[in-house]
């Protein structure tokens, strides 16, 4: 791992993503994202930017 912090804010935000997606198709409730089609198609596109950051920080630069 040649970042750690980016790799973890990376997994942070693809889980946020994900959590965004299930409120978006109505899986979790009691939030005003909760059956809203934006957050169901939002919550896969920042999941799938959060997973992109955390294998750069995985990966690192090569030199």
């Amino acid at each position: 791992m040649r970042n750690p912090a980016l790799a973890a804010a990376g997994v942070v935000i693809a889980l946020l993503g994900i959590v965004f997606f299930l409120q978006g198709v109505g899986v979790l409730k009691g939030s005003s994202m909760s059956n809203t089609t934006t957050w169901s198609v939002a919550g896969p596109i920042i999941a799938l930017v959060g997973l992109a950051i955390a294998a750069a920080g995985f990966r690192g630069r090569s030199r």
